[in-house]
């Protein structure tokens, strides 16, 4: 089992206070969000994206191995696109260091779902195959079919529509750990 405690130790000493402690069994997997991607998601056709993201059924059966996950929570404002691409780079670079301290610590299991598309690069070369961050990028939970609006919601945080740019912005990232 788990040591929590610990865990918790090294989220906060990374920078992560704001999560919860998730059943990765609860996570809702929806053929609405592949949809979605498919057809109105500028992400579609990236390294980490669908098509190049493993089909529904194998991401609900990838969920159903893991017992315990953390549901990180991210929010922000912002006026400038620009912006957010750069906070968001930045956001999952340090989840993927993140992803690593708790593999150091005795998961190997420790995966990780970016908050965002993977933005590591300016300009991705849209295929894993071709892709210059390999052992870095991971997909966004919507790039593995979650409903994140059924799922967060399971666990009180809020998710909206944001009719505005500048509204404030809610993210989630998903570290499945055992």
């Amino acid at each position: 089992m788990a040591d929590q405690a610990l865990l918790q130790k090294i989220f906060v000493g990374k920078g992560f206070s704001e999560y919860c402690w998730i059943d990765p069994q609860e996570i809702v997997v929806a053929q609405w969000v592949r949809m979605k991607s498919l057809f109105g998601c500028d992400s579609y056709g990236s390294a980490s994206s669908p098509p190049n993201t493993p089909p529904l059924a194998d991401c609900r059966e990838f969920f159903r191995e893991f017992r315990l996950g953390v549901l990180f929570h991210f929010s922000r404002h912002f006026n400038d696109p620009e912006e957010r691409r750069a906070w968001s780079r930045d956001v999952n670079r340090a989840l993927v260091d993140l992803e690593r301290a708790v593999f150091i610590a005795g998961y190997p299991k420790a995966f990780l779902l970016f908050m965002d598309s993977c933005n590591l690069c300016r300009e991705c070369a849209s295929s894993r195959a071709a892709c210059r961050n390999k052992k870095l990028a991971r997909p966004s939970p919507e790039g593995m079919g979650v409903d994140l609006f059924a799922t967060v919601a399971k666990y009180n945080y809020p998710l909206q529509v944001l009719g505005q740019y500048d509204q404030e912005l809610n993210h989630y990232a998903f570290l499945l750990i055992e």
